[in-house]
């Protein structure tokens, strides 16, 4: 079975730091993108960023470039979101997901990934 488990969201103040984690099973995990994405109640769901294991490119969205870095950790099958100087506009449940489809400009938009895993909140205060 496909599976995916986020991990690692909590409450930190302004400035703080958090590492989600998302680990998968049931795929080939050097044959899928896995994104980051985020969403808070009345609007869409967001991407953040985007590790092709494919080809090794990673993608941003522009609110995070320069503070958050996704990685992958091959020996556990996981990918992992390091977000430094967090702050209150970043709150928002977090959520990975993966798909075996080719993944460029549309990185970002959740229709193109096939499976999701349960969020994790992330609130930051101010």
């Amino acid at each position: 079975d496909v599976q995916l488990q986020a991990s690692g969201g909590g409450l930190v103040e302004a400035g703080g730091s958090l590492r989600l984690s998302c680990a998968v099973s049931g795929f080939n995990f050097d044959e899928i993108a896995i994104g980051w994405f985020r969403q808070v109640p009345g609007k869409e769901r967001a991407g953040v960023a985007c590790i092709n294991n494919l080809d090794g490119k990673i993608y941003y969205a522009d609110s995070v470039k320069g503070r958050f870095t996704i990685s992958r950790d091959n020996a556990k099958n996981t990918v992992n979101l390091q977000m430094n100087s967090l702050k209150p506009e970043d709150t928002a449940v977090y959520y990975c997901a993966a798909t075996s489809r080719i993944l460029t400009t549309n990185w970002g938009r959740p229709e193109w990934y096939d499976y999701w895993g349960q969020g994790t909140q992330v609130t930051v205060s101010s």
